[in-house]
């Protein structure tokens, strides 16, 4: 699949030392080591930022980069991300920051890209990106089913904000998406949203990694389509809310071989950070990218 090339950038800037990750023993078994003969080792994450505020509702995004750099994935997938969007996270666009801070390529994919305050100045936009220390080839911005939190009153209705790159590692193509799933308790709207997501993907050939807050458990009926195509890399460990989490609702899904026993990702091991950066703890994965 081709597809449109759309906010990607390079940015490169000075860092800030961060707090050693400590995943549990055995978690990772060597991902980074594998036999490079028959796949390539990927390390990614999941996280929701919560727009730069942590468990505490302060806006402090020195400690999300600190927590972001210890999880040293090769690709991270973030969901509630502020771009100009308002004061509760300064004005500021956290994708281009977070990307500069941790010297690694960005791709944003806006949910809501609104109107300036003030003429000429950047629009107010809010949705998910995708970090990547591989160079992003192409990436494209897909609708999905939504209901807009910025009507009073919604209908479900195609909206963009679920984000996929391309990328290319260790010579294999890989496409990552990263998406934010309805939040609603009524599973109608994630359940067109899995479908769509599914159709989506369906597109694209080879290696593929899905990134995001499902805003559901691993058992929720609305996510069982999803497992037919996908394996869920598991941590055993809830990630919401971060201060004692009861709940995973933030999840790292691979593929599974298609028909021809290409594209299989197989899950080496995965983790959840112990943090109150933001009211999400992220996940942290490592991968072998099948050849």
């Amino acid at each position: 699949m081709s597809l449109r090339r759309r906010t990607v950038g390079f940015l490169i800037a000075a860092g800030l030392s961060a707090t050693a990750f400590a995943p549990p023993a055995g978690a990772f078994e060597g991902g980074k080591t594998a036999d490079r003969g028959r796949s390539v080792p990927l390390r990614v994450a999941t996280y929701n930022i919560h727009a730069g505020a942590g468990m505490d509702g302060v806006f402090d995004l020195d400690r999300q980069v600190a927590q972001l750099r210890s999880l040293d994935a090769d690709v991270i997938g973030l969901q509630e991300v502020d771009a100009h969007w308002g004061e509760r996270s300064e004005w500021r666009d956290l994708a281009a920051e977070l990307a500069a801070r941790l010297h690694m390529r960005v791709s944003f994919a806006p949910i809501y890209s609104l109107d300036p305050v003030a003429v000429g100045g950047p629009r107010r936009e809010f949705g998910v990106a995708v970090l990547s220390r591989y160079r992003i080839l192409a990436a494209e911005n897909h609708e999905i089913t939504r209901l807009s939190t910025q009507d009073p009153d919604p209908a479900p209705a195609p909206a963009p904000g679920f984000g996929e790159v391309s990328l290319r590692v260790g010579g294999l193509p890989v496409h990552v998406y990263v998406t934010h799933l309805d939040y609603r308790p009524d599973p109608s709207v994630r359940a067109a949203q899995v479908a769509e997501t599914r159709r989506i993907m369906a597109r694209d050939r080879g290696h593929k990694i899905l990134l995001g807050d499902f805003n559901a458990t691993p058992d929720a009926p609305e996510l069982a389509p999803l497992w037919k195509d996908l394996t869920d890399a598991d941590p055993g460990a809830p990630t919401f809310p971060a201060e004692d989490p009861v709940s995973r609702i933030d999840f790292v899904a691979v593929s599974k071989a298609d028909r021809t026993g290409a594209g299989r990702v197989r899950v080496r091991g995965a983790a959840v950070a112990g943090t109150l950066a933001s009211d999400h703890r992220p996940l942290v994965a490592d991968l072998e990218l099948r050849r």
